[in-house]
């Protein structure tokens, strides 16, 4: 038994991952060619995207979800039936309500469980994690789901070439198993109301109007310095609170929203570049799928491994940022 470990304790374990991107990949000399004033050079060199995958007019978050669940469920081997925890982490829900989850409980035949969505923009997942976490170790449920989805480019200004190039649409999903042996190990989460300016879609529906801004506006540096200042941060918070040190990790998926970003957080962290799962060049920022995402194509691919441990971490909207670490 290993430090701090507790005889009869319950914790979660991920025992499946599964991940949708929509259609074929778009590239930034795609996106220039539908009129979009930018230049595919300023676009890598600032953010190292390269491609998104967009969805299809009418595809929307529950879809997405139910293909990435149905994925997970599978590696699991699990039904939908013998879920008794559904969560589903988005920003563009499919309905004002009911919530997207429950609408991915209909759609997967499942009867019963507990089912919400969580809002926390892309730190979405991470939220929906450590919440699942929380449920399995209280011992109230078994079995979870928690998904990531987004389809970010139907809240997009595309004249606006400082955010309309970033984003990307997809979703990603984990399965988390109550067991006796550690799989979550700690989750650190945070939010700051005082910087919910900086990232927001200022608009809501009343009767029947759009009133306010129904578009994503971002103010990029100072996005981009509250980014950097707290991921490095809430990592090593993380680390801390499982009573090991960040450099021990054997992997960090960071929310996939910047390579300049990813690339000033491992350096914070002493962690080689190898060490880091990055997507963000073929998917862009798909918010709070990126996190589940990259993990699924690691796991999938065998860059993770059973027994190494992994530190996921978000940063959005909110302004929000958390990390969990688990052993695979």
């Amino acid at each position: 038994m290993k430090s701090g470990e507790k005889s009869g304790s319950v914790y979660a374990r991920l025992t499946g991952t599964g991940g949708y991107l929509p259609g074929a990949p778009v590239s930034n000399l795609d996106l220039i060619a539908r009129g979009i004033d930018t230049d595919d050079e300023w676009i890598i060199e600032r953010t190292g995207i390269r491609f998104r995958h967009l969805a299809a007019p009418g595809e929307n978050s529950g879809a997405m979800a139910k293909i990435a669940a149905e994925r997970a469920l599978a590696m699991a081997g699990l039904t939908a039936a013998e879920l008794d925890l559904l969560i589903v982490a988005t920003s563009t829900p499919d309905y004002i309500f009911p919530s997207t989850a429950c609408l991915l409980q209909g759609a997967l035949g499942n009867h019963g469980a507990t089912a919400f969505d969580v809002q926390a923009v892309c730190s979405g997942f991470v939220y929906g994690l450590v919440v699942a976490d929380k449920f399995i170790r209280s011992g109230t449920h078994k079995k979870a789901l928690v998904v990531g989805s987004d389809v970010f480019s139907t809240i997009l200004d595309w004249q606006d070439r400082g955010t309309c190039v970033l984003f990307g649409d997809g979703a990603g999903a984990v399965v988390l198993e109550a067991s006796d042996t550690p799989g979550i190990m700690a989750s650190v989460l945070h939010a700051d109301g005082a910087q919910a300016g900086i990232l927001s879609v200022p608009g809501q529906v009343r009767s029947g109007k759009v009133w306010g801004d129904p578009f994503l506006r971002m103010e990029g540096q100072a996005v981009f310095k509250n980014a950097v200042r707290v991921l490095a941060s809430v990592a090593e918070e993380c680390c801390q609170a499982a009573g090991m040190e960040s450099r021990e990790i054997d992997w960090l998926i960071p929310h996939q929203a910047n390579i300049r970003i990813i690339d000033a957080t491992s350096r914070k962290m002493g962690l080689a570049r190898e060490k880091v799962i990055v997507t963000v060049e073929r998917h862009g920022n798909t918010s709070a799928a990126s996190v589940p995402l990259a993990l699924d194509e690691a796991v999938r691919d065998g860059r993770i491994k059973k027994g190494q441990r992994v530190l996921l971490e978000g940063v959005g909207g909110g302004f929000t940022w958390g990390a969990a670490l688990f052993e695979f």
